[in-house]
């Protein structure tokens, strides 16, 4: 039962903060800066006179998507100076998001890095539209667009995304069978259990952050990742851990208790075709407790 001193202002904002944090973090691909732009949306709208306010829910949206803008443009700086290639936060999510199959494909460590390739302006219309399914007026607020602008910039980024986004659906069965021939050939140090998962034109990209140890650029190619991975992982033993993350099967490397590395795959006809692993400690503590996601 609700108080009747319960601030209205504060309620709404609880009401609609997974979803607010939702689209900062598929704007923002960065969790910390996701909830950085909660602050910054709370703070303005503490601020506003709820009595104007039509569309408590929209209008949250609109802070939160013009925040997520500003910030976009900090976070590109940022990365041109990072050390290594950028991957964004992985979230620990909980069960209901993989059974939202459009709202798990959005969030996708694959799915966040082709939204990486679009302009500012363009990955917010792409998210509000598609993954949110707010109407073209709605978000030309958001984006200070006219309607018809926002058409146009729907249009152009639909097909960006489609020309370079994961071939199919993927069913999680089909994932965690990937991932669990991937860890029992890393685990056993099995090279041609390696090479017999990974696609012939697999990529695998690390995130260290110049903190922790990582390929700098990207490796391509079965044979090399294979023979990198083989290598490196064959002594770690039960250190593997199965997770939901970002709405997807994935594995930790927790080899003393702590988190040490989140890998994330994408899978294209049955075979590893995206790698990712994130090893910055920066970017993992969202790992600790399941994020809650909502669209």
């Amino acid at each position: 039962m609700k108080s009747e001193h319960t601030d209205p202002a504060t309620e709404a904002f609880v009401a609609h903060r997974n979803l607010l944090f939702t689209v900062a973090y598929e704007m923002l691909g960065s969790a910390a800066d996701a909830e950085d732009v909660l602050q910054e949306t709370w703070l303005r709208w503490a601020g506003v006179d709820l009595g104007t306010v039509r569309d408590h829910r929209a209008y949250l949206v609109r802070i939160t998507t013009r925040q997520s803008l500003s910030r976009l443009r900090t976070l590109g700086r940022r990365k041109e100076s990072y050390v290594g290639s950028w991957l964004p936060e992985p979230l620990l999510t909980a069960p209901d998001v993989a059974e939202d199959v459009e709202l798990a494909d959005s969030v996708s460590m694959a799915m966040l890095l082709v939204l990486e390739t679009l302009a500012p302006t363009e990955r917010a219309v792409f998210v509000l539209r598609e993954v949110f399914d707010l109407g073209y007026d709605e978000i030309a607020e958001a984006v200070d667009k006219t309607p018809a602008a926002v058409r146009q910039i729907a249009h152009r980024a639909r097909a960006h995304v489609a020309a370079r986004r994961p071939r199919g659906a993927v069913s999680p069965a089909e994932t965690r069978g990937a991932l669990d021939a991937f860890q029992k050939a890393v685990e056993t140090g099995d090279l041609q259990g390696l090479l017999d998962i990974l696609a012939p034109d697999v990529v695998l990209v690390g995130d260290g952050g110049g903190v922790r140890q990582a390929v700098l650029r990207p490796i391509v190619g079965a044979d090399k990742v294979g023979r990198l991975l083989a290598a490196s992982l064959g002594r770690i033993g039960t250190s593997l851990r199965p997770a939901q993350v970002n709405g997807h099967p994935a594995l930790i490397l927790q080899p003393d208790g702590e988190i040490d590395t989140v890998v994330t795959v994408r899978v294209d006809g049955g075979l590893i075709t995206g790698l990712y692993a994130v090893r910055n400690p920066g970017k993992l503590s969202h790992m600790r407790r399941e994020a809650a996601l909502r669209r």
